[in-house]
């Protein structure tokens, strides 16, 4: 069967090399715990709303879906928790959302008939499955990261935190695998559902992922190809359709101008050499500008 794993940022960064930049400043640090509070709160919302459409059947998924919800739930409180020790903000987090544009490029599924259903099931599975690997993924670089940097009462504070929810989302993985394996094994059209559905779901979580980080020059243009891989994994039939109605949006995002300003002003209000020396050379993606800027620095 497929198994999707998530790519790194740019083919280039890992998470780890992300985090570790992440816990070396206290305000972003900050920010992403945010990020995971809202993410496991969101999931909640929709979780549950999965439920309300599957409307009872199958049982056995409407329990283990209940069981996520309160996991999830669980976590939410404890990133409360902690941000709240740590004097920081739990609103809605700044920025562009991961899970907003992850929702723009998902498909409404119906769940009408049977066969309806059962599609609406497995892309369901896929979608939960493939988000969950991202938040495995980025957990534990955190910890990692936590684990080799400096040991102040606050980062071992966090690093507790993530390393009590961490268990969890790698179970939520595991279970998503049981049940698509299961589903899988029913016939060949089955199979062939699911590896489908696994390439359709890691083709936008990684579009999702790249665009709620690139807001550097021709991220626009960037966003349309990994439009164009989601494309690519549906039926010829329903391309047109969906490329069509999700073009404008990726094309043209007020939010991501808007995001790139606040980016810019904020680079420069904490360090106008930082903002001529590394923010600029990063905005038009100079990487080997950038690289050269520091050898010389050094």
């Amino acid at each position: 069967m497929t198994v999707a794993y998530p790519r790194k940022f740019k083919n280039a960064m890992s998470a780890r090399d992300i985090m570790k930049r992440v816990i070396t400043d206290r305000e972003i640090h900050l920010v992403t715990l945010n990020r995971y509070r809202y993410n496991e709160q969101r999931s909640c919302k929709d979780l549950t709303e999965l439920i309300e459409k599957l409307d009872g059947k199958p049982k056995e998924l409407i329990r283990d879906l209940s069981h996520h919800i309160a996991d999830e739930a669980r976590h939410a409180y404890w990133l409360t928790d902690l941000l709240l020790e740590l004097g920081a903000d739990v609103g809605t987090p700044p920025g562009l959302s991961y899970i907003d544009e992850f929702e723009r490029l998902l498909d409404q599924d119906h769940f009408q008939t049977e066969e309806q259903r059962e599609d609406g099931i497995i892309s369901a599975l896929a979608a939960i499955n493939v988000t969950e690997k991202r938040g495995c993924e980025y957990f534990s670089a955190h910890i990692q990261a936590l684990k080799e940097g400096e040991q102040t009462e606050e980062n071992i504070q966090i690093r507790e935190t993530i390393e009590r929810i961490f268990p969890e989302e790698a179970g939520h993985v595991r279970w998503g695998n049981r049940w698509l394996a299961e589903i899988a094994k029913k016939s060949p059209e089955h199979k062939a559902k699911v590896d489908r559905a696994k390439q359709k779901y890691a083709a936008i979580e990684q579009a999702a992922y790249e665009s709620g980080m690139d807001i550097t020059m021709g991220a626009e243009l960037r966003r349309v190809s990994k439009l164009l891989e989601i494309v690519g994994t549906l039926p010829v039939w329903e391309r047109p359709a969906y490329l069509m109605e999700r073009l404008p949006g990726t094309l043209l995002d007020p939010k991501l101008q808007l995001f790139r300003v606040e980016a810019a002003k904020k680079a420069w209000d904490r360090d106008p050499k930082m903002f001529i020396d590394r923010f600029i050379p990063m905005f038009f993606n100079s990487t080997e500008g950038l690289k050269e800027k520091e050898k010389a620095n050094n």
